[in-house]
C-alpha cells in the first residue's frame, strides 16, 4: 500500500544511513518536496526543536507516520 507523502508530514526512515550518524526507525518532518515527488527533504530535529540533519531521500528510504484511532 503506497501513500503520497506530503508537506510537512512525519515519517520515519526505513533504512540506516550511517554516513548521517541516522538509523532505521528516526523521525523526521518532510520540509520540501523535490524533483516532482520523486524525493523529499527530510529535516531530523532534537526535543528542543533544533535540526541536527536536513537531507534529501528517495520515497523508499522513508515511510509517512499516521496518527489515527484503531477499531477492533
Amino acid at each position: 500500500m503506497e501513500h503520497d507523502v506530503k508537506l510537512l508530514d512525519v515519517v520515519a526512515l526505513t533504512v540506516d544511513l550511517p554516513e548521517y550518524n541516522l538509523w532505521r526507525g528516526q523521525v523526521g518532518t518532510v520540509v520540501e518536496i523535490l524533483a516532482d515527488g520523486t524525493a523529499y527533504e527530510v529535516e531530523f530535529s532534537d526535543r528542543d526543536g533544533r535540526t541536527y540533519e536536513s537531507l534529501g531521500l528517495r520515497p523508499d528510504q522513508i515511510m509517512a507516520l499516521y496518527y489515527e484511532a484503531v477499531t477492533a
